[in-house]
């Protein structure tokens, strides 16, 4: 696993819960399992990230980025356990045609809660050790695939917070023609914060939803 890693590893191993998220999974259990895959690779402007679009039909997150990633079946195993591992890979797989051979898991983030799709998710990390070709397999589930450098998301001038039509407001960031934000954007910046990478940025500058469209 490269150096610059270390910093993401450590972070992993150390954080806790609320300097994630003020949403945390409920104390007497609940909540639907899940994982998602944070995927550092290494990219022509350095270290990335690799993100999906979701198509624009779907009923909840239309058009919305996020991390590979979705609900623990069964043969997956303890939540507890090797459970959120094996689903990060599997969904990893099914929707961007990502090899799991070339993945190296290096760390689990502190399961989050997102209360309005009452999801409890755990975010995997992963080291993309040897690179695969990866897609749209599925274009009623996903509109794209990509991957963002991470230079791109720490540079002040691609950040911003998002205003959801509700009025709640959240860290986002505007790269490779999308607006990430919410869930993915939160995780995202905090792993920035804790690693060590984030840059001073204008955290009143305000962006609508629709940035973009």
């Amino acid at each position: 696993m490269p150096a610059w890693l270390t910093p993401v590893a450590r972070a992993a191993a150390t954080v806790r819960p609320d300097q994630l998220s003020r949403f945390l999974p409920p104390e007497g259990g609940g909540g639907r399992q899940s994982a998602v895959l944070v995927l550092f690779g290494e990219g022509e402007r350095g270290p990335e990230l690799l993100l999906m679009e979701r198509a624009g039909s779907l009923r909840s997150h239309a058009g919305q980025p996020s991390f590979p990633g979705g609900a623990l079946d069964p043969e997956d195993g303890d939540p507890r356990g090797e459970g959120p591992l094996r689903a990060a890979l599997r969904e990893a797989e099914e929707e961007t045609g990502l090899d799991p051979a070339g993945v190296q898991l290096f760390g689990v983030l502190p399961s989050l809660f997102i209360p309005v799709s009452d999801f409890v998710v755990t975010p995997v990390l992963g080291w993309w050790r040897v690179p695969s070709p990866v897609g749209v397999v599925d274009p009623a589930e996903t509109a794209r695939v990509f991957t963002v450098p991470v230079a791109d998301l720490t540079d002040p001038a691609n950040r911003a917070m998002a205003v959801h039509p509700a009025g709640h407001q959240g860290p986002a960031f505007l790269v490779q023609r999308a607006l990430v934000w919410g869930f993915t954007a939160g995780v995202i910046d905090r792993i920035l914060h804790f690693a060590g990478w984030e840059r001073p940025w204008d955290r009143d500058r305000r962006v609508p939803l629709d940035w973009g469209s």
